[in-house]
């Protein structure tokens, strides 16, 4: 599956990238579409849910719901150069003793990923060129739910990835950005036996909350 790696990935998201995100989050916490998404959760009660956060970046989403009561946490991420900055931000939140995190991409790595109560995906899909083989992987992981953050199908959206990686090309940078139809998306979980329980869509960035049915429901 080699061919669903995403390129390019670790040199636009380096060590200025991981330190901007952590001042960014220091200063305003979550952005405005995280926030919902922890919401959503919160609502559905976080008490031991376990949370396996794909993209984590610097950890900021797990750490919000960790300190709504979820735990343990477990980190993917595919950039090595977050690791000092979430390594910093878990201790100042004490809450290293309850967040792992690794360097591995699921949809390469899968049986080295364990399931999780909880996944979530906060702006990964979009860097992702597979998001049958993304959602898919993370959709196995989800023992209850599984949400994601992704941009809206719009025509300006697109627009605006077919110049981002114009410019990226430009640059001789092997990182592209993608627009996957939301249909589809949802199609990769509802195929390994999630269901739809939350949309919503803002200006730019659209919300889906998924839940696997209880056992002989």
């Amino acid at each position: 599956m080699s061919c669903c790696a995403p390129k390019g990935y670790a040199k636009l998201f380096g060590g200025r990238a991981a330190r901007r995100d952590v001042r960014r989050y220091r200063r305003k916490g979550l952005d405005e579409t995280g926030e919902l998404m922890v919401r959503y959760l919160r609502g559905r009660g976080l008490a031991g849910v376990s949370v396996l956060e794909i993209g984590a970046g610097v950890g900021a989403l797990s750490l919000e719901l960790l300190k709504a009561g979820a735990g343990p946490a477990l980190e993917l991420e595919l950039s090595p150069a977050y690791e000092d900055q979430a390594a910093e931000l878990a201790r100042e939140a004490g809450l290293e003793d309850r967040v792992e995190r690794r360097l591995v991409d699921v949809v390469q790595e899968r049986e080295a990923v364990p399931a999780a109560d909880a996944v979530v995906m906060h702006r990964v899909v979009c860097c992702y060129p597979d998001s049958d083989a993304l959602v898919g992987a993370a959709a196995e992981r989800a023992r209850h739910f599984l949400v994601m953050s992704f941009p809206r199908d719009r025509r300006l959206f697109r627009a605006g990835a077919r110049a981002l990686n114009i410019w990226f090309r430009l640059l001789r940078w092997d990182f592209r950005t993608f627009i996957h139809p939301p249909a589809a998306i949802l199609a990769a979980a509802e195929r390994r036996g999630l269901r739809p329980a939350f949309e919503h869509s803002g200006r730019i960035w659209q919300v889906a909350a998924l839940e696997r049915a209880a056992s002989g429901a």
